[in-house]
């Protein structure tokens, strides 16, 4: 490698203008705010753009890109740009922040863009080149983006409450030269630093999948995943054994699936994450499902049901016996949906007992159980033996084989409510899945209460969002006449959200009540018949609610068509 050259030079290209001068340029202040500024410049010492950014003046991005033009560098939005993790941690913490200073990515192999807040301290070349031992580019940032990405990019103490063990390793390394780079500085604190910000930014998965010439790392946000950083090949083998070892997995084994656990505290919170590693063409690839463990849930007002939605569900709830299901893909808030009807039911006359795989939602005055296979407590397993000991209200984790489907059904026909999942497209075509597993169509006519499909969505950010006008083929799909009121809105991207116009997610909800001659079509009609009946009781469809957050300025009409699908209307 050639030997490490100086920061690009500074002033020798762009704008011969001083700040002030490109600032009065650009209307950014008046004469009599930059003669302000310039004089608390000399009594103080700070920089001018520091100034006038304090006054609110100016926004810290405007002075950014004047810095930028000012000294002939390019100008980087960090909200908007991905920051490779090996990049970053290249910089000791100290330094970044001593310097205002972060590596945001590789160029070529001995050359990394540094993101800048003051591109005039020209004192810190030396010690960012020694530090990082590469030739550098320099790029200009906002002052507050580089703080706060500094502080993502080095979050990472995570305290594991689970002991790190060392195993055998047989791909011709020794076990002590991957014991090494398993359990060394480098490996560690890039796992740490992608797991923290993948937490940071609310993730439910963090993917290691390897290629032919790379690892790279994704995170499923909002329920669409996004690109982390990609990682060297050389250094997959060392974050694939820390990842394995965190788990308290076989090293040793590289070509059969393994599935584990960890517990960590982060942030003062604790947390589980679920791991799985699967072997592929380049690698095994691992995948970590995140999840907290939340100290208060959601009530039933506060899940977002239309008002009618809302109260069907809370009336089949209150019957005192039957099932009511929560249906739809893994991660759409089915769970959260039923422990807000746990609430409501959660009274000293009852008797309530949960089984599931994990217990995501620690209740006082409910008898929670948690699937355990290795030991052979299965969930139709547990549920006959829950049956034996007096319950009123059952909450069954998921229905996933006959043997559960059955036990579920019946209990819900002998005197218990029975709240339970299940994975299906919709409401409607619930039925048919549970028919194919092989429960009576006779016996779910009469012992299903209410069906609940839902999807999350994705929340637009109101610090972005962009309202516009809809056309008269979106009128036409909204099925609404235009008024002088009828507005939606468009994802944009801000700091705020990450560029990705988008913050938190909301519920879809298809609530649909099992009576009348809705029964009897469970008994012998189609789902398409079914779905037509519910409709024609009143339900409104996945897409109709979607529809109303989407007036409602909460989400936009692409993620709600994004999320439901043409099937689903």
């Amino acid at each position: 490698m050639e030997a490490a050259a100086p920061l690009r030079p500074l002033a020798q290209s762009g704008s011969r203008l001083p700040l002030g001068a490109l600032l009065l340029r650009e209307g950014h202040v008046t004469t009599e705010q930059l003669e302000q500024a310039l004089t608390e410049k000399d009594s103080t010492g700070r920089r001018l753009g520091e100034i006038v950014v304090a006054h609110g003046w100016v926004a810290a991005a405007a002075v950014a890109q004047l810095l930028a033009e000012q000294h002939g560098l390019e100008y980087l939005d960090l909200g908007r740009t991905e920051i490779e993790a090996a990049a970053a941690n290249l910089l000791p913490e100290k330094h970044a922040r001593r310097y205002e200073a972060l590596p945001v990515r590789f160029l070529a192999e001995d050359l990394v863009l540094v993101a800048v807040a003051d591109p005039t301290n020209v004192v810190a070349s030396d010690d960012l080149r020694l530090a990082l031992g590469l030739n550098v580019r320099v790029a200009v940032a906002a002052a507050p983006d580089v703080t706060a990405a500094i502080g993502r990019v080095y979050r990472t103490h995570l305290d594991l409450q689970a002991d790190d063990h060392d195993e055998p390793w047989d791909d011709g390394s020794t076990l002590e030269e991957i014991s090494g780079a398993a359990t060394s500085a480098p490996a560690i604190n890039l796992v740490n630093s992608l797991l923290s910000r993948a937490i940071d930014e609310q993730a439910s998965d963090l993917h290691f999948e390897p290629q032919a010439k790379q690892l790279v790392v994704r995170a499923r946000v909002d329920g669409v995943m996004r690109m982390l950083t990609t990682i060297s090949k050389a250094m997959q083998p060392a974050v694939t054994s820390r990842l394995k070892i965190m788990a308290e997995l076989d090293i040793a084994e590289r070509r059969a699936p393994q599935d584990g656990r960890m517990s960590i505290r982060y942030g003062g919170q604790p947390m589980d994450l679920r791991v799985a590693v699967l072997p592929t063409t380049h690698g095994e690839q691992v995948v970590m499902r995140i999840m907290n463990r939340p100290g208060a849930r959601l009530g039933l007002s506060e899940l977002g049901m239309s008002p009618d939605a809302e109260e069907r569900f809370a009336r089949a709830i209150r019957q005192p016996y039957g099932a009511v299901l929560a249906v739809g893909p893994t991660g759409s808030g089915k769970t959260t949906t039923l422990y807000a009807a746990l609430d409501i039911l959660n009274k000293d006359d009852r008797v309530l007992m949960t089984i599931e795989d994990p217990v995501e939602y620690q209740t006082p005055g409910i008898n929670q159980i948690e699937v355990n296979y290795k030991s052979g407590l299965t969930f139709a397993r547990g549920l006959r033996t829950i049956l034996r000991s007096d319950p009123d209200v059952l909450l069954v984790g998921e229905i996933r084989d006959e043997e559960t489907a059955r036990i579920a059904v019946q209990a819900a026909m002998t005197g218990h409510v029975v709240l339970t999942t299940l994975h299906t497209h919709n409401a409607a075509s619930s039925i048919a899945r549970l028919v194919d597993m092989g429960v009576e169509p006779s016996l779910l006519a009469t012992s299903i209460n209410c069906i609940v499909a839902q999807r999350l969505a994705r929340r637009l950010c109101m610090s972005c969002r962009e309202p516009y006008w809809p056309d008269d083929a979106e009128l036409a799909e909204l099925g609404v006449e235009r008024s002088g009121d009828t507005w939606l809105y468009r994802s944009t991207g801000c700091t705020q959200c990450g560029g990705t116009g988008f913050t938190g997610r909301v519920a879809l909800y298809e609530v649909m009540t099992v009576q009348g001659r809705l029964r009897r079509l469970i008994e012998s009609g189609t789902t398409d018949e079914i779905f037509a009946e519910a409709v024609e009781q009143g339900m409104t469809t996945l897409r109709q609610d979607g529809f109303r957050l989407a007036l409602a300025g909460i989400s936009s009409l692409d993620e709600v068509r994004r999320v439901t699908g043409d099937r689903l209307v």
